[in-house]
């Protein structure tokens, strides 16, 4: 978390200050903002790298206050604009496109205002996954389940307990009910109730048209902003099946014992 605030900077209404980030995952929090904000994402990577890395940032609710560009030697593109109220909206742009440029806007009481927003940094294969814009809601095939068993950021074996939809926010919220957690990369799924059943929450796309059904899936998908995002999830039958088949011929690319 970087935090800064305008008011030291109210004799100067025009200052530029810089912020430099080495983390890979984080939040901006400008409170009173005034003048401008250079925000430079330095990760502690080969700068050689950098030309495959994808940045996305989602702006707080209730950020107000200044606009927010895409900056590249000079020239500036308008990403959020002030007030924009997009509930949930994640703004993504490759790492050599530029840096991130937040202009204060004029104010008549600045107190009242805190600018802020989450970013994170990823490999442009997995933001590619997260924000694919063709076919977004398509079964995956063998091959693309087999590898998003290794690759994903959660794997689990459950049952959709519920779906609720979020028309506003363009989103579906499966609740899942977890009969065994393979892997997890932060504590989604948690032990829940008296029974000590596992449970937790998924997110994926609303035109997808989730809806609860019968039978157990295998769930993967990716962290995205501290939400469990949907990737490739077949009903579990025909995950063993594809499972069986690849290791039968030697081609699964991990081992995950699918029973």
């Amino acid at each position: 978390l970087s935090s800064s605030s305008g008011l030291t900077h109210e004799s100067h209404r025009k200052d530029v200050e810089q912020v430099y980030l080495r983390c890979s995952e984080g939040s901006i929090e400008w409170m009173y903002p005034t003048g401008a904000l250079i925000v430079n994402l330095r990760p502690n990577i080969s700068p050689a790298s950098y030309k495959h890395l994808t940045v996305c940032i989602k702006p707080f609710k209730d950020s107000a206050g200044a606009n927010i560009y895409l900056e590249k030697t000079g020239e500036l593109k308008l990403l959020v604009r002030d007030g924009d109220r997009s509930p949930s909206r994640v703004y993504c742009f490759g790492y050599d496109q530029g840096g991130l440029f937040v202009e204060a806007t004029p104010q008549q009481d600045i107190s009242r205002k805190i600018t802020g927003f989450q970013y994170e940094l990823m490999g442009r294969g997995i933001a590619a996954d997260l924000h694919t814009a063709s076919a977004p809601c398509r079964p995956c095939s063998d091959t693309e389940v087999l590898l998003a068993v290794c690759t994903s950021d959660f794997v689990i074996r459950g049952s959709i307990q519920n779906v609720t939809n979020e028309a506003e926010e363009q989103e579906s919220i499966i609740h899942v009910g977890v009969n065994k957690l393979y892997r997890q990369k932060s504590k989604v799924f948690q032990l829940t109730g008296e029974n000590g059943n596992w449970r937790g929450q998924i997110k994926t796309l609303l035109e997808c048209g989730v809806k609860p059904g019968d039978g157990d899936f295998l769930f993967t998908g990716r962290m995205h902003f501290g939400e469990a995002r949907l990737g490739c999830a077949p009903r579990f039958k025909d995950f063993q099946r594809m499972y069986k088949e690849a290791k039968d011929k030697g081609l699964n690319p991990c081992e995950i014992g699918p029973d």
